[in-house]
Parts: C-alpha cells; sequence; structure tokens
C-alpha cells in the first residue's frame, strides 16, 4: 500500500507542476488513475505542497526582478538642436549609433535618453516635475528657475558653450542701435529664454518701453524652425537667436549681423538638486564625462561636425549643408566652466527685462559634484 501511494504521490506531484507551468489546473487525480488512486490525505498534501511550490517560485522570481530593476538607471538629459548644445549634439549621435559616450563612461547599468526642447523655459519645466534629471540649457532660464524655487531645486553643475548667438535684420534695413527699433517686430527662439531676456534688455537700454505683449517695439517668441521663413517673408524685421539658426539667416536669408555676443554664457549644464542628493556618484562620473567631450570635441573638430550636422539631420528631418555647420562653428567657444560673475550679468537683464524683480543670491547656484 505504501508502496503504491508513494508512486502514486510523485506521478501527481509531476503532473501538477507540468499543469502549472503549461497555466491549466489539475485534478487531484494522477495521470494513472487507472492504476492506482491516491487517498484523501494525500491528495489535500499534494494540492498544499504543489500551492506552496508555485508560490514560492513566484516570489523568488519576482524577487529576482525586482533586483534587476534596481540595478538599472535611466539618465534622463534634455537639449536643444542647436549647435551651441554641441556636446549634446555629439553625446545624442553616439547613442544612436550603439556607441554611447556617457553611457561608456557610466557604467552597463545605466542608459541614456534624450529629450529635445526649443528653448529653456520648457526644459525647466521639466526639471521642476523631474521628467529629467539634466538639462543643457542657456543661463537666464537656469537664473530663472533657480529664483522661482528660492535656490532650492536648480543647480548649474558646468559649463558647456560661449558665444554663437547674435542679433540679425533685414539686409537692406537701417537698423544699429536700440531706439531704431522702434515699431519694428524682433523675433526670439521663447519668451524668458536666454536670447528673449537679452533682446528685451537690450532694447530697453535704448529707452524703449517694452511689455510681455508689446510695448515701443515688438518681441515675438517665435520657434526657431520658424524663424526662417518669416524673415524671408518680411513678417520679422530681425531676429535673436543662435547657431546654426543665426548663420542660416545670413546665408539662406542675406540677414545682417548688427550685435554678436562673442563672449557671452550661452550654454551651460543643469541639474535637478535631488538628482544630485540621490545620485551623487553618478552625478559626478557625468560631469566628468561632459568634461572629456568637451576636449575631445576641441580636439576632433571635422569629427564633431560631422555628427552634430547628423543629428541635426535627425532632430529636424532637414540636411545641414557642411560649410553653415563650420561656419557656425567658428563662433562658438566650448567650455566646461562657468563663473558666478558672468552670471550676475545675466540677473542684471533679466531684472531690466522685468523677469526678475530682484536679485537672487546666486552663491548656491553653481555646484560641482
Amino acid at each position: 500500500m505504501w508502496l503504491r501511494d508513494a508512486i502514486c504521490l510523485a506521478n501527481v506531484t509531476t503532473w501538477h507542476t507540468q499543469m502549472s507551468l503549461l497555466g491549466q489546473r489539475g485534478s487531484d487525480a494522477c495521470v494513472c488513475r487507472r492504476v492506482c488512486r491516491p487517498t484523501t490525505a494525500i491528495s489535500r498534501f499534494i494540492r498544499r505542497t504543489t500551492i506552496a511550490a508555485t508560490v514560492s517560485t513566484l516570489l523568488v522570481m519576482l524577487m529576482m526582478m525586482s533586483s534587476a530593476w534596481g540595478d538599472a538607471t535611466t539618465l534622463r538629459v534634455g537639449h536643444f538642436p542647436n549647435v551651441t548644445h554641441v556636446q549634446a549634439l555629439v553625446a545624442h549621435n553616439l547613442s544612436r549609433q550603439g556607441k554611447g559616450w556617457f553611457e561608456a563612461r557610466l557604467g552597463p547599468d545605466v542608459s541614456i535618453q534624450w529629450f529635445v526642447y526649443n528653448a529653456g523655459p520648457s526644459a525647466m519645466e521639466a526639471v521642476f516635475a523631474q521628467s529629467i534629471d539634466l538639462t543643457y540649457v542657456g543661463p537666464s532660464p537656469a537664473i530663472n528657475a533657480y529664483a522661482k524655487a528660492r535656490g532650492e531645486d536648480i543647480r548649474i553643475v558646468a559649463g558647456a558653450v560661449d558665444g554663437g548667438s547674435a542679433l540679425v535684420v533685414q539686409p537692406d534695413a537701417d537698423l544699429v542701435r536700440p531706439e531704431d527699433f522702434r515699431g519694428k517686430k524682433i523675433a526670439t527662439p521663447q519668451l524668458g529664454n536666454t536670447q528673449d531676456v537679452a533682446a528685451r534688455a537690450w532694447l530697453t537700454s535704448g529707452g524703449l518701453k517694452i511689455t510681455l505683449t508689446g510695448g515701443d517695439a515688438m518681441v515675438i517668441p517665435t520657434a526657431n524652425p520658424d524663424q526662417l521663413g518669416l524673415f524671408k517673408s518680411k513678417q520679422l524685421d530681425a531676429v535673436w537667436t543662435v547657431e546654426p539658426w543665426v548663420s542660416r539667416l545670413e546665408v539662406e536669408a542675406g540677414g545682417k549681423i548688427i550685435l554678436e555676443e562673442k563672449d557671452a554664457v550661452t550654454t551651460v549644464l543643469v541639474s535637478g538638486v535631488r538628482f544630485l542628493r540621490d545620485r551623487p556618484e553618478l552625478a559626478r562620473r557625468f560631469v566628468a564625462a561632459h568634461e572629456e567631450l568637451t576636449e575631445w570635441i576641441e580636439s576632433h573638430p571635422k569629427e564633431a561636425q560631422t555628427m552634430v550636422r547628423e543629428e541635426l539631420a535627425a532632430e529636424m528631418r532637414a540636411e545641414m549643408d557642411p560649410e553653415l555647420i563650420a561656419r557656425s562653428w567658428g563662433r562658438i567657444v566650448l567650455t566646461s566652466t562657468v563663473s558666478r560673475d558672468s552670471l550676475e550679468q545675466y540677473v542684471a537683464k533679466a531684472k531690466a527685462a522685468g523677469f526678475l524683480r530682484s536679485a537672487p543670491d546666486l552663491s548656491r547656484l553653481i555646484k560641482r559634484p
């Protein structure tokens, strides 16, 4: 009797296991029920044993999956489709090729997810919403966001690019000084972005009254891709923007540069405070990789220009002439540092443009991980 029950127990246990793997339920009788029939006690024992084994297996699998998910990290990074965001363009292009610059330096468990924005205010809102961890952005939106958060949520962790921005006017226009722009229309990439603040502050310095919706001259926030067409059709008198759009306005629309911000801070690398607090080592390695990438681009301009052109084509669905990229390249200065003094100049501009009521304390804004 005991031998028959033992054989039956083995058969039933095997069958229940197979049925469990197939997602099916079985009866208490084994596949050899014609030969042997388990006792009620054995049947109950089998049921309890099978359920316990299944639950244990599921728990182990869930623990393994949870451990795997916990080890993997996706770092979310923002940038704009501008030459003044050259480090991001090169790195994004390498990510597309499966040769990620940051990925190779942050470890096999870290992946990079890239987000493309038109201008700074949108990117800073994404940082506030914790939709991204870091972003390449202009100094004015970074300062405005820092002031808005009372110094709590935003940090500049590195510099990126100086220069590369300019004021371009129609080729036949007699526009030179701020007061010449009375009644004129000037486009900027987005309300509150670095060029928008610079344009409003510059016009105000000439005695013009500039409001968010009008005034003595109209500053019209316009996405960079739309500026060129509007400028060509004479619907805009001028555009204050960055490369490659400055060069495109020159080459494709005959635009005339009357003011170039050669030494101004144009792009910085910004992080949310929470990311710096929760992942300090990852933040440190990212900034170190950014600095290394900046040096590599300076040493390999031709290769970097090719990557920039490819990435801009992928993001804007339009091919760029290599000569246009080379022309833009001559106006930018790569850097991985940023000084507080240079940022104080943007505070003054933001106050003049009406974006800041008082000067925020910038003592905590710059923080290298």
